[in-house]
Parts: structure tokens; C-alpha cells; sequence
């Protein structure tokens, strides 16, 4: 170790970023000089493990420090004020305040401008984190919901300008809410500029891509690869018609993937996302990293230099853009994704298996996996945070981890036929109206699409007319949000689910989007769902007053924030417990009902002692007895605050 900080002192020494700095006071000159100095050594370790066999090296590091420079002096001075304020509390994502949403600027509002005039109701529903779904420049028709990018620095025209954006976040800001951006670095579209380049043959560019002119070395690396849109083509490699090679393309034909193993990229891609962070951010969503490093013989998902890359990432960032966090999107097997969670890595993350688990449970009316799960799985670094969510833009995988289903008695495979049954309504007595996405022919392997209220049954019951079906519908729909604003971290809304709007099935007569049928919950959002959620008289206006009570809720206690949260065992298979523990020993106990039936719960598997007091916050709020039994109403919902 000594031997290596040597070598970045002296490396460092050697690299002349004066000129990038030029212009600036000699406070600020400073101020990045000091980061510099602190994370230089941590950035040069992973960059020489990365790329350290590479002959020109030292070259490569020197234009990386270079981009830093650089990306620090366009900096506006309100995000380097911001810098220092988050470097004094580094954690703010983790406050009780917290609650986030995710929308398409487009589907959300319009397009930027509209979406400021949309700020007072983020205010009023409490929103402190506001991640815009990719509003890039990407092909026209199908761009893979705008993961295919084909100008990191332009915004898609249909939806305004750079200058609208950085309105929008100062907007923003003003109100108190973090702006979060996706930072799709797996891929780029075929119509990026890089893309156009090495389809004209510059040898250089072609390095920033895998291209390959000999079919055996597509068939090497194919062999232990998994298809992962097999519905819309098969393998992972396309034909590409202008070079007459065969380029490496994980989701679609037109997505190609970045070649890591080129210092290059790494320097290009870095110039790319600080451009982005300097658009006023908070945070940066890390779209498909476990395949961002390729290795012969291997799956190519989640191999080592994936998390060096992403270390690395963010090195770069505490040395130009302090203030941003990056949030991990791994959609893989838990264990694998709780490796991406760390200070020094990614310090927010989907939480997929809370997601799916809460699924599962709605279907099978139990709670056992889900407990097994949480206590194995939930329990994260202190620093970083959960985010929580029930449905988002992307279908549902159910990617709970067989051996804990196995000690369960629960055969993966099996389990997960009949959940791909329950919610694509193949299922006798199913409540949900989900579509089936991606539906392998091979093996009948498919996952799950649709908007939450339509899988928690609301579709299905305002169909009926049935306003018992519906109030139960509901509060299913209140029981998945109680989940995620409770059980510690960000709860994130998906747009529209606070209202309770039904799958928009208009995607099937447009020919760019009728092959994915995640366009199902991508739905609009209008100025008369809004309005009507103002009249008591609707279902959205029910949905929405409940989501509400708990949001104000948990913004009121600090035990929703910086705490602790143990996944309790409830003696009860339809029960869910867990407790909120905090370092100022307040306490919350936390119970749901999965079941259509009332059920108890006895205290003594809650390590309650009889004689002890709480309050249900989201009933009347009456001081009561710890009695031996905890009763619960269908679908009911607990937070009892211990005293």
C-alpha cells in the first residue's frame, strides 16, 4: 500500500492541470487541489488495476485528471456551494423527509417547462427527490424508453433544451427537492457520435465498442451468456451491415455496448458524467452496471473490474462533483446486488427483492419469504440508504434467491410460473390485469408488466362495479406504499400510482412500442387525473388521502429516518413485522396483513413484554396496552410508536 501511494504522489506530481484550472479564484483552485490530494491515491489504485497493463497508461491518467479539472471549473458556483454543504452532511439521504418519485418528463407533464409549473404538486405530495426517466437525444421510434442515447449533452428536442433542464433544477432546488438523472454508461445508441465514427471506420472509435470480424469469437464469449430481451431477438451480438462485424449489444440492436477495457471510454464516459452532474443533480442512476465489464469465459454480469469501474466513477466524482450520489440499478441475485451498496461505491440502491417479495406476498397471502428474505438481504452499510419502490418504468423479475425458497420448501422455478400465472390473469381467482413481457419460447420463462393499482386488482374491480373489491384493491395498494415509506430508506413513487391509474393499453397501436409491453405502465399523467383526486367522491382521491396520512407521518418522526430495522419473525405466515430502532432509542413496530382474513399476532414473537404502551399512528392514535394478541383487519396496516 505504501508503495502505491507513492507512486500516485509522484504520478500526481508529474501532471500539469494548471490551464484546466484557469479563471478561477484561488479558493477554489484550492478547494479542488485538496480533493484532489485526498482521493487521488483511491482513484489512481483502481485506474492501475483496471488499466495498469495498458503501455500508455500514465497517459491515460494524466487526460483523466485532465476531464476532472475541467469538469470542476464548469461547475456553476451554486453546485460547488452545494458540494461543500452535502461534504458537511454527507448523509441527507438518509433523513426521514425523504420521498421520492420517478416519472417521464413527457407522460409526467409534457415536456421541461410544463414540468416546472407540476413543482407545487411534488410539493404538495411531499417529494424531496425527483428522478426524470432518460430525456436525452436517443433514434426515433423505438429507443428503449430513451436508454439508447445518442447525445449525453443534448435533451430530446420534443421535450425542451439543456437551458430548460438547468432551469428546471434550479426550480428544483428552490423547492428543496434533489434532481436525479440517469446515467445510461453501458451502452450508447448506433446514432451517437462515437457510434457514427467507428461505422465509418476510425480505428479509434471502433475501440470504443467490441467489434468483431470473426464469428468464432462472438460464439466464445455467446456459450455462457444469457439473452435478455429473447421475445424481441435472439444472442447478444448484431450483425452490423456497414462494417461487416459482429458488435457486442446486450438489450437491443441498436444499444451498443461501451468496451471498458479501453482507458478511453473510461476518460470519455467521465467527461460524460460530470457534464451531466453540472446540470444541477443530485444524483446519478447507474442504469445496467453489472454488465459493464466483459470477460471471456464468464457471464459477463457482476465480474470484479465492474465494481472497480463504478469505485472509480465515483473517486472522480468526490474530486470535481462532491455532491452527488450514485444510485444502483442491478437487477441481478440479492447477493449480488447488495455487493454495489458502499460509501465508496453506490450509496443508494434499488431494492428489487423488497419489490418483488412484496408482490409474491399479495399473491401467495404469506410472509415467509419475504421475512427470510429481508433478514438475510436488508441489512445494508449505515451510510447508504434503500430505495424503496413497489413498481417503476421496467417489468417485474422474480429475482428472490432460491436456496433461501429452497430452506422454505418453495421451488424457485415453480414459484415463479405461478407468480408469471397470478399477474398476467392466467391464474383461477386472480385479482391482477398485468402483460406478459418477454415471454422466452424456449422455456416459458416471461416477466410481469403492469401498472401497480392494475396488479393490486383495482382494473379488475371498477370493471365489476363491485365497491367491496375496490375498497380491498385499495388498500392493497395503501399496504405496498406503508412497506416502503416505513421500513427504512427512500420510498420511491412511480408517477401516477399515487392516483391509481389503471394500465394505459394505447401502446399496442403504436408500431414503435407495440413489441414491449412495458409501455403498459408508462402512463400519463393529465391535469383531470389530478383534479379528480381533489374530489372525495373517487377512487385516485381515496388512494391519494391515505398515501398522504402516511407520507405526513413519516415526515413527522425521526424513527422513519436515521434508524435501524430489524425483520422480525411474527408467528403469523400472513404477517409481516419489522421494527425501526433508532440511536435515541425510539422505537416502531411495524405489522401487515397480507391476508383477505383478520388475523393475530401474539405479542411474545415481537419481543413485546406485556404492560408496555403504543400508539397505532395510522388509526386513532390512542394510547393502548401491549395485550398477549395483536388483531388485525384484512389487508390492515400497523406503526405502532412504542413508549
Amino acid at each position: 500500500m505504501e508503495n502505491v501511494e507513492k507512486a500516485a504522489k509522484l504520478s500526481l506530481s508529474r501532471i500539469d492541470y494548471s490551464a484546466e484550472l484557469k479563471g478561477l479564484s484561488d479558493q477554489e483552485k484550492k478547494v479542488f487541489v485538496q480533493r484532489l490530494e485526498q482521493n487521488f491515491a483511491g482513484l489512481f489504485t483502481l485506474y492501475h488495476q483496471i488499466y495498469g497493463a495498458q503501455y500508455d497508461f500514465f497517459y491515460h491518467l494524466q487526460q483523466l485528471v485532465l476531464v476532472l479539472a475541467s469538469g470542476y471549473k464548469s461547475r456553476s458556483a451554486a453546485l460547488k456551494k452545494l458540494d461543500l454543504e452535502r461534504q458537511k452532511n454527507p448523509h441527507w439521504y438518509l433523513s426521514e423527509d425523504m420521498l421520492g418519485m420517478a416519472c417521464y418528463v413527457d407522460l409526467f407533464a409534457g415536456d421541461l417547462k410544463k414540468l416546472r409549473q407540476r413543482i407545487p404538486y411534488l410539493k404538495q405530495l411531499g417529494i424531496t427527490y425527483l428522478h426524470l426517466m432518460p430525456l436525452y437525444s436517443s433514434p426515433e421510434g423505438d429507443s428503449d424508453g430513451g436508454y439508447a442515447v445518442s447525445d449525453y449533452r443534448k435533451v430530446d428536442p420534443k421535450l425542451g433544451s439543456t437551458k430548460d433542464l438547468k432551469a428546471l433544477a434550479q426550480e428544483l432546488d428552490k423547492a428543496g427537492i434533489s434532481l436525479v438523472l440517469d446515467f445510461v454508461f453501458n451502452h450508447t445508441s448506433d446514432e451517437h457520435e462515437w457510434a457514427k465514427l467507428a461505422k465509418s471506420g476510425d480505428e479509434k472509435y471502433q475501440q470504443f465498442y467490441y467489434m468483431f470480424n470473426e464469428r468464432h469469437k462472438v460464439d466464445a464469449y455467446e456459450q455462457h451468456l444469457r439473452e435478455i430481451f429473447p421475445q424481441v431477438r435472439r444472442g447478444n451480438f448484431s450483425c452490423n451491415e456497414e462494417t461487416q462485424t459482429w458488435v457486442w449489444t446486450t438489450f437491443n440492436s441498436f444499444q451498443w455496448d461501451l468496451n471498458y477495457s479501453n482507458p478511453e471510454v473510461f476518460n470519455a464516459i467521465t467527461d460524460e458524467m460530470l457534464y451531466l452532474a453540472n446540470l444541477g443533480c443530485g444524483g446519478l442512476r447507474l442504469d445496467a452496471l453489472a454488465f459493464i465489464w466483459k470477460e471471456l469465459g464468464t457471464n459477463c454480469e457482476n465480474q470484479p473490474k465492474a465494481h472497480a469501474l463504478i469505485q472509480a466513477f465515483n473517486a472522480c466524482l468526490k474530486i470535481s462533483a462532491p455532491a452527488v450520489v450514485f444510485k444502483s440499478e442491478a437487477i441481478v441475485h440479492p447477493d449480488e446486488v447488495n455487493k454495489y451498496i458502499a460509501p465508496e461505491e453506490c450509496q443508494l440502491s434499488y431494492n428489487p427483492l423488497l419489490m418483488a417479495l412484496l408482490w409474491n406476498s399479495l399473491a401467495t397471502r404469506k410472509t415467509r419469504l419475504l421475512t427470510a428474505s429481508m433478514q438475510k438481504s436488508f441489512s445494508i452499510d449505515p451510510h447508504c440508504a434503500w430505495v424503496n419502490y413497489v413498481r417503476c418504468h421496467d417489468d417485474i423479475g422474480w429475482t428472490f434467491d432460491d436456496a433461501v425458497a429452497g430452506q422454505l420448501g418453495i421451488n424457485g422455478h415453480d414459484h415463479r410460473y405461478f407468480l408469471n400465472q397470478f399477474y398476467v390473469d392466467r391464474f383461477e381467482g386472480s385479482f391482477a390485469k398485468g402483460v406478459a413481457f418477454q415471454e422466452n419460447p424456449s422455456n416459458g420463462d416471461c416477466r410481469v408488466c403492469g401498472s401497480l393499482a392494475s396488479l393490486a386488482g383495482l382494473e379488475k374491480a371498477l370493471e365489476s362495479g363491485d365497491e367491496h373489491a375496490i375498497q380491498t384493491a385499495i388498500d392493497r395498494i395503501l399496504l405496498l406504499h406503508s412497506v416502503i415509506l416505513s421500513i427504512g430508506g427512500i420510498p420511491l413513487l412511480f408517477s401516477g400510482d399515487e392516483l391509481g391509474l389503471l394500465n394505459d393499453y394505447s401502446y399496442e397501436q403504436d408500431n414503435s412500442k407495440a413489441h414491449d409491453a412495458r409501455w403498459v405502465n408508462r402512463i400519463a399523467l393529465t391535469d383531470q387525473d389530478i383534479e379528480a383526486a381533489q374530489d372525495s367522491s373517487t377512487v385516485s382521491h381515496r388512494i391519494l388521502q391515505g398515501i398522504s396520512q402516511m407520507v405526513q407521518i413519516r415526515k413527522s418522526l425521526p424513527v422513519f429516518g436515521v434508524a435501524r430495522t430489524e425483520i422480525l419473525e411474527s408467528g403469523n405466515q400472513h404477517v409481516f413485522v419489522y421494527k425501526r430502532i433508532n440511536e435515541h432509542g425510539d422505537e416502531l413496530l411495524a405489522l401487515v396483513n397480507f391476508s383477505e382474513y383478520a388475523q393475530s399476532v401474539n405479542s411474545q414473537y415481537l419481543y413485546q413484554g406485556e404492560g408496555k404502551t403504543y400508539r397505532d399512528l395510522l388509526a386513532d392514535n390512542a394510547e393502548q396496552k401491549v395485550n398477549c394478541w395483536l388483531n388485525l383487519e384484512p389487508y390492515q396496516v400497523m406503526w405502532l410508536k412504542l413508549e
